[in-house]
């Protein structure tokens, strides 16, 4: 089991395992996912301490993989099984005229499909910004709230100055989503100070670069067409360009590897360590390739050490080389929205 360190207390009454089990994997593009086999999988996970999913309502057949495995969990555990595990959902929603009953009828859905009368955490997307409808959509999400639909309100790629807008008009929520790696630390620039101050939690996604920041790609050649076999390897290795391109990021990985060995532990390890180590963060979201590649055991080590000064040195020394992304890109979620 994981160490009590594994955990964190994100609001008094939702205790999350800091290493999410993300589940854009079952949404296609990473591979045939085995139904039975990614079920049993799953109790797996929760078995070693993996207690907290996240998912949305267009991951594929991800809410319905969540429902079953609620049910064979309560069928073999009892009831009470179920307050052991969190599941946190999306709803990405097309920009429009948002009402009450638009609103509820699509967490409706989410809440037939999870097998659960309360979402533990609604994490709200919006793709337009000058589409000014989200304000609707989450005064009718907090009414849900206070109807019991909803335990806690959150947000997935806002940026900082729209968390601000959405507290202005009143809106509590617990915590954004946002693209959080070595790679990219947009987060650092503007949000996390701003989350550290309303006591707001960043989940951080991409930490792997979707599987990149790895042992495998250590002294490789640049993968190319081909290669980057799966949906997130694609979107990852173009953010690895943005950011400095292959050769730096071999000098990273060299450095990361370095420390690995010092501690007796894997190049990812390091990578997720670095980013729920980062003021802010909550947690840090690792793909559970359920039915296809299993990795618990690895990332279980990450909650085995942390690194110190002189390891955040040597990261830091390969990470001042490289581009400003968010000069580049801009704040946090702005990639979806040129």
């Amino acid at each position: 089991m994981l160490p009590a360190s594994s955990r964190l207390q994100l609001t008094h009454d939702l205790n999350i395992c800091q290493i999410l089990n993300g589940m854009w994997q079952v949404s296609g593009g990473h591979g045939r996912i085995n139904r039975e086999a990614a079920l049993k999988a799953m109790f797996d996970y929760i078995d070693a301490g993996f207690t907290t999913w996240d998912l949305a309502d267009h991951y594929g057949p991800a809410e319905d993989f969540i429902g079953e495995f609620r049910r064979q969990l309560r069928e073999q555990r009892g009831e009470a099984a179920l307050s052991n595990i969190q599941a946190f959902t999306k709803w990405v929603p097309r920009p429009g005229k948002m009402t009450k009953k638009l609103v509820e009828e699509n967490i409706d859905i989410s809440r037939r499909r999870m097998g659960m009368d309360t979402l533990d955490l609604l994490q709200f997307h919006w793709w337009e910004y000058q589409n000014k409808n989200y304000l609707d959509a989450l005064k009718y999400l907090a009414e849900l709230q206070q109807e019991g639909k909803i335990r806690y309100l959150a947000l997935t790629n806002f940026d900082t100055e729209h968390l601000q807008i959405i507290r202005h008009h009143g809106i509590k929520f617990v915590s954004n989503q946002v693209q959080f790696s070595l790679i990219d630390r947009r987060p650092e620039v503007q949000m996390s100070q701003f989350c550290q101050q309303h006591h707001i939690k960043l989940l951080a996604y991409g930490t792997l670069c979707g599987g990149l920041l790895s042992d495998k790609y250590l002294g490789q050649p640049e993968p190319r067409g081909g290669q980057l076999s799966t949906v997130s390897l694609r979107k990852y290795k173009n953010m690895v360009d943005s950011w400095g391109g292959w050769n730096l990021f071999q000098e990273l990985l060299t450095v990361l590897n370095q420390i690995a060995q010092k501690h007796g532990v894997s190049i990812a390890n390091v990578a997720v360590r670095y980013v729920i180590e980062r003021p802010a963060v909550g947690g840090a979201i690792v793909g559970a390739r359920l039915s296809v590649a299993q990795h618990i055991e690895d990332n279980a080590r990450v909650f085995d050490f942390a690194l110190d000064l002189e390891d955040l040195d040597q990261i830091h020394a390969v990470l001042n080389e490289s581009r400003d992304l968010f000069q580049l890109i801009g704040d946090c979620g702005d990639e979806y929205r040129h």
